[in-house]
């Protein structure tokens, strides 16, 4: 049996990824409206994965016998003025999912929970990997998002994405 505390701790993390999904859509439809379906098509292949992370963390709890409860899920409130906005706000955002992670770890390490540690080793690797993807997709923007012909051939480099379901995480 789960930790009260860990079994919490995942839970609210459930709907933090939901949220994830959420704000990646609400990106997606900002670059939608902007002409940029790469740029949209890129961050609603993001929203799947968020949602594939949740549905994992909720298998884990399922299997151990915890029941899954879910909160509202907060309205995306981010403004932007530039086409640059959205993906610093991913790459932040990236960071504060993986301090989330990190804080989920540490207190299962505290108590001595080692197979919600080996669980959650999937989704520490895997936050090193959105972290960097973010950071990249902010550094090619800088480099050539302002000029047409920079933006428009990262706008094809990002519509040629493919959704690929994280069948290789965890309780899956």
């Amino acid at each position: 049996m789960l930790n009260e505390k860990i079994a919490k701790l995942i839970n609210e993390q459930i709907n933090k990824e939901f949220y994830s999904g959420y704000l990646y859509l609400d990106f997606a439809n900002y670059y939608a409206d902007e002409g940029l379906d790469g740029f949209a098509h890129w961050y609603e292949i993001q929203a799947m994965e968020e949602r594939d992370h949740a549905m994992m963390m909720r298998r884990y709890l399922i299997d151990n016998g915890i029941r899954v409860t879910f909160d509202a899920i907060d309205k995306p409130d981010k403004v932007f003025k530039g086409l640059s906005d959205p993906l610093e706000a991913g790459f932040e955002h990236e960071k504060y999912v993986t301090s989330l992670i990190n804080n989920i770890y540490s207190e299962a390490f505290s108590l001595k929970d080692f197979k919600t540690m080996q669980f959650l080793d999937w989704f520490i690797k895997e936050q090193g990997e959105e972290e960097k993807n973010a950071e990249d997709m902010v550094k090619k923007m800088q480099l050539f998002g302002h000029d047409a012909k920079g933006l428009y051939a990262l706008n094809q480099e990002l519509s040629a994405r493919v959704y690929t379901p994280s069948a290789s995480g965890p309780a899956m």
